[in-house]
């Protein structure tokens, strides 16, 4: 086996569209190798991480669930199907802890038959926005590592399509980079696996009902550095069973 990379394409013929699809399987120069994680920082201007207990006051969470951050990734790199990397293992941590605002809105809910936003269908609602994400993530040796490097390093040979969210669609990502190999280590806020943690966060979702999600109890965990990627309570395995 050489270095060099494999391309493999699938073609499927939309028959509504009849416009020629392509998507791309790819097989990086780095795959079976022993490489160390990469990692990564996600720029977020405004985002929310709603809590699964939230109803009329949508509270946020401080850090986005593995979940998340998982199908950002997949969205970064073009790829549709969401089991194709189960079993990645993605560590998780911010700078600081971002600050938080609330937003008043209007929402609309159908309890009678008129037009949506009129009457009892229309309610207030309020939400609760964190602003100035710089979220960082390592991502273990694998077919995901991989192809998310490929993509950062040749972004214009990913074929994908619509904005980059983190969490909601309107959550747009300002950018995606490599952490800079010569940048001095610091304290990290890290999101840490405990048995007893206060923060639930999903790990696998399910949605087409609740039955399948998976949770694991997390904690928000300081003074640690990158140093530190060797406790294995700081990485989340994506994936419907939790190890």
């Amino acid at each position: 086996m050489t270095g060099r990379s494999t391309r493999v394409y699938t073609l499927s013929l939309g028959s509504r569209m009849h416009s020629l699809r392509c998507r791309r399987i790819w097989r990086s120069e780095s795959e079976g190798f022993n490489m160390d994680p990469i990692a990564l920082i996600i720029d977020v201007p405004i985002c929310s991480f709603r809590k699964g207990s939230a109803r009329s006051f949508l509270e946020s969470e401080e850090f986005p669930p593995p979940s998340t951050v998982y199908g950002c990734l997949l969205s970064l790199i073009g790829e549709e199907d969401r089991h194709a990397y189960i079993g990645t293992e993605l560590a998780l941590a911010v700078e600081e802890l971002p600050r938080k605002s609330v937003v008043l809105r209007k929402t609309w809910r159908m309890k009678e038959r008129v037009p949506p936003g009129t009457g009892v269908n229309a309610k207030p609602d309020l939400q609760e926005l964190l602003t100035d994400v710089r979220l960082r993530v390592w991502v273990r040796p694998g077919q995901l590592a991989s192809r998310v490097a490929d993509a950062l390093r040749a972004p214009g040979d990913v074929v994908r399509y619509g904005g980059l969210s983190l969490g909601e669609s309107h959550d747009l990502v300002n950018g995606v980079s490599f952490v800079k190999p010569d940048e001095p280590v610091r304290s990290l806020v890290w999101l840490e696996r405990m048995a007893n943690g206060r923060t639930p966060v999903t790990v696998w979702v399910d949605h087409v009902g609740a039955a399948a999600t998976r949770w694991q109890q997390a904690e928000c965990a300081s003074a640690l550095s990158d140093r530190d990627l060797a406790q294995a309570s700081l990485w989340f395995r994506i994936g419907p069973e939790v190890t």
